[in-house]
């Protein structure tokens, strides 16, 4: 089984002294492996902005039960979509899509770095801050705002700064959720979908879900996953009724964000709907909650409940609307490219 392949600097760039980028995303394990998986999912689990239990009693459990059970479970799920020649797919569609912002944009430093495993965040301004660089814009991968994936961006970013005697001028984009370019690269792959294969009898919308009681503390995830479906059917030409929200991925016995895209596809089939195309607007990288979770697991439910056949649309990943939306979001926050 291939490992993880090593992270990869990007060329150099004219950037030293003047502004660099970062596009950040969430992570991924070295290897589909067992210890590989357990580290990585130590190291997720243990921000308290993922899971915000006080630290005495979440750390026995994550230590003593949830890690030595799931790391095995989760290694052999990654070891399913792990590819032999790219590895991790969130870490080669990531760094894909860093590499074609890096050549939309010459005339400053693109770097990959993500919240937990590697490349690093602190690793990564590391690099930025040797090559002398006096301005860092950074970008999270996630169209929506959550204190739980940009808001762990920032913290990361904001640690490793504070070690610093001469701090950089710091641009943080925090969402991007209504953005024209980004929402047309989305609507653009549902309608070249559609040509391509027909229309499902329902379009589902999947987001990752967070625990409810966030967003009842304020955060914005909700209201910024509802806005952007939104302008995503209207421009995908969607009318009502074809096409509906859910939430993935909930994790623990709490309340997540409802409602869940697997209770929702166990309900389908029994009002009539026997085929169903289901895009993730959520995640600009193509990644386990999308490849696995969805295009199999979910796909199983929707099946096992009586629907005839699921398709998933892809990700964005590095498709060129793709970059050049990131591209000009990034020339609009003053980064010149």
């Amino acid at each position: 089984m291939p490992l993880h392949r090593p992270y990869r600097a990007a060329p150099d760039t004219p950037a030293d002294g003047g502004t660099a980028v970062v596009v950040a995303n969430l992570g991924t394990p070295d290897a589909p492996t067992s210890g590989a998986v357990r580290r990585y999912l130590a190291q997720f689990l243990h921000d308290y902005r993922v899971v915000d239990l006080t630290r005495w009693l979440w750390c026995p459990i994550l230590h003593f039960i949830i890690l030595p059970l799931r790391s095995p479970k989760v290694a052999r799920t990654y070891a399913g979509i792990w590819d032999p020649q790219r590895g991790s797919p969130l870490l080669s569609n990531s760094q894909a899509i860093a590499d074609g912002l890096q050549a939309a944009l010459p005339g400053v430093t693109v770097r990959l770095a993500m919240s937990y495993g590697n490349p690093g965040i602190a690793s990564v301004l590391r690099e930025l801050q040797q090559r002398g660089v006096s301005r860092i814009v950074v970008l999270p991968l996630y169209p929506q705002y959550s204190g739980s994936t940009c808001g762990s961006v920032f913290d990361a970013v904001a640690r490793e700064l504070t070690t610093w005697r001469r701090v950089p001028a710091l641009q943080f984009i925090p969402d991007y959720h209504v953005d024209a370019g980004w929402v047309e690269a989305v609507a653009a792959s549902i309608r070249a979908h559609r040509a391509e294969h027909g229309a499902a009898d329902r379009l589902l919308m999947s987001f990752h879900g967070v625990p409810k009681r966030f967003v009842d503390a304020g955060d914005p995830y909700r209201a910024q996953c509802e806005a952007g479906a939104r302008a995503i059917a209207a421009a995908a030409g969607l009318a009502e009724g074809e096409w509906m929200l859910t939430f993935q991925s909930r994790f623990g016995r709490e309340e997540w964000l409802q409602p869940y895209t697997d209770k929702t596809l166990e309900a389908l089939p029994a009002q009539g709907v026997k085929t169903i195309d289901v895009v993730c607007p959520g995640f600009a990288a193509d990644c386990i909650e999308t490849l696995e979770e969805i295009a199999i697991e979910n796909d199983e439910v929707f099946r096992h409940a009586g629907g005839e056949r699921l398709r998933y649309i892809p990700a964005l990943n590095d498709a060129p609307a793709h970059v050049a939306a990131l591209a000009a979001l990034l020339r609009r926050e003053g980064v010149a490219g």
